[in-house]
């Protein structure tokens, strides 16, 4: 008796969104998270894909610096940390500094709260610190 591995799903994906989504966030991390999709997930890929990284990532109206600004701040206001983790390699990747960031969190903490800026500067002190080298 075999037993058969399931074939993850065909994925459609949109190719701009996927382009956007593999420089900002790694292609490392893009292709693991695409790897794993499987019949419950396979339908949620296709959709960040295509609307989050195609839709809004790629719209003209801000640059990408900004779009992770924005992003950061999300994450805190609804402590989503191991999103932000992803999203301070994907800042400093778009071109944030490690000073901009901490400004990033510093307005964050006036308007989500402090015990949530509190939480975001522990993962952002891992973060910027092996991302970038002490000065």
């Amino acid at each position: 008796m075999t037993t058969e591995q399931p074939q993850p799903p065909a994925l459609d994906l949109d190719p701009d969104g996927l382009a956007v989504r593999r420089e900002v966030l790694g292609p490392d991390h893009v292709d693991a998270a695409l790897s794993r999709a499987d019949d419950i997930t396979a339908e949620f890929q296709e959709m960040i894909t295509r609307y989050a990284w195609g839709h809004i990532w790629t719209r003209p109206g801000l640059d990408r610096r900004m779009r992770s600004a924005i992003t950061i701040t999300a994450l805190v206001a609804h402590g989503h940390y191991a999103e932000l983790e992803l999203h301070l390699r994907a800042a400093l990747r778009n071109g944030l500094t490690k000073a901009e960031i901490v400004e990033v969190l510093l307005q964050s903490a006036i308007y989500c709260g402090v015990p949530a800026a509190n939480s975001a500067f522990g993962v952002a002190r891992r973060i910027l610190n092996e991302e970038t080298p002490p000065s």
